[in-house]
């Protein structure tokens, strides 16, 4: 068993469907709910000295921070307490906390998580029309850089472009960029929307592309077309747990994890190694199959971004670069 591992036991218990984890406040987690790993395994990657965790969440906790009205799911509680052990023990320097659709537009556990980090986390949000410019202005102060539009239709309830694009050019004004969640499929539909967008464009985990499709196949040629001809577009290269079909998964000391995702996503590092990032994207909201060891994930890096040049700009100067500005040295 590799150093700081799980046992296999234990890693079952961890990612099976008992509701071990509280649900505080008057809510009650979804039925079959994952909950996030406990104790992950110590990366045998070592990250360089100042990465960050460009994609997370945190939820609630209920009692604290009420869960939305309007969600399509119920997590277990996931604190900013417990994200910054993790960020410590993987040997993550930063994050970047993206709010959950659980929370719906409601920011303050986002808020409230980027405040504690003593700057070393930024935020980005999810807004609506009707938001001031002095909410906007004191997220700002709160160190959010960007705001989420989701696309994916089991996830949240449709808004019109019109009003995601006014947004867009509200937040344009304070630098902040627009990160898109959408599925493969959709891009077609999507595109002249996104490539109208007047900022940086951020795509979650490369657009969700297939992976039993061929990686030289029409799918996942669009999106790098869309990457190659928009200059703005940066794409995570995160969630391999999300988009593999085979696996394996990234449980029981496994070093070679999640394989049939590894040729998109090293592909997109390699053609475009000035605009990726990478997060866990712990807690892992609405995985249905497993719950990944932490540890383990982040040892998938050097398997997509395979030199020190490209792992220094995917996990520091990229994420620097756009979320911490004023501390890259020019």
């Amino acid at each position: 068993m590799s150093p700081g591992a799980v046992p296999a036991a234990q890693s079952r218990a961890n990612c099976d469907t008992s509701m071990t984890k509280p649900t505080t406040g008057d809510f009650t987690k979804t039925p079959g709910w994952l909950d996030w790993f406990t104790g992950p395994s110590t990366p045998t990657f070592k990250l360089p000295p100042g990465s960050v965790d460009a994609h997370c969440h945190v939820f609630g906790p209920g009692a604290e921070f009420p869960y939305a009205p309007e969600r399509k799911y119920t997590p277990c509680d996931a604190s900013k307490q417990q994200l910054f052990a993790l960020r410590d023990h993987l040997g993550f320097a930063r994050n970047v906390i993206v709010q959950a659709t659980c929370h719906g537009a409601d920011n303050r556990a986002m808020v409230d998580a980027c405040l504690a980090s003593g700057g070393m986390a930024r935020g980005v949000a999810t807004v609506k029309r009707l938001v001031t410019d002095d909410e906007l202005q004191a997220l700002h102060a709160a160190g959010v850089r960007g705001v989420r539009f989701n696309f994916v239709k089991r996830l949240v309830d449709f808004t019109p472009k019109d009003e995601l694009m006014e947004i867009a050019g509200r937040i344009a004004r304070l630098g902040w960029h627009v990160v898109i969640y959408f599925e493969a499929v959709d891009l077609p539909e999507l595109w002249d929307f996104f490539t109208a967008l007047p900022t940086t464009v951020v795509v979650d985990h490369m657009g969700r592309p297939d992976v039993s499709l061929p990686v030289d196949g029409p799918q996942f040629a669009l999106f790098e077309r869309f990457m190659r001809e928009h200059t703005n577009v940066w794409s995570k290269v995160s969630c391999p747990e999300r988009l593999s079909v085979t696996g394996p998964k990234a449980l029981d000391g496994q070093q070679h994890a999640y394989t049939d995702v590894i040729p998109f996503a090293r592909r997109i590092v390699e053609q475009f190694p000035d605009r990726v990032l990478w997060g866990t994207d712990w807690p892992h909201p609405n995985l249905k199959d497993h719950m990944p060891d932490d540890g383990l994930l982040v040892d998938f890096i050097p398997h997509i971004a395979p030199t020190a040049e490209l792992q220094q700009k995917l996990l520091v100067d990229n994420p620097m670069r756009l979320y911490w500005p004023e501390d890259v040295k020019g």
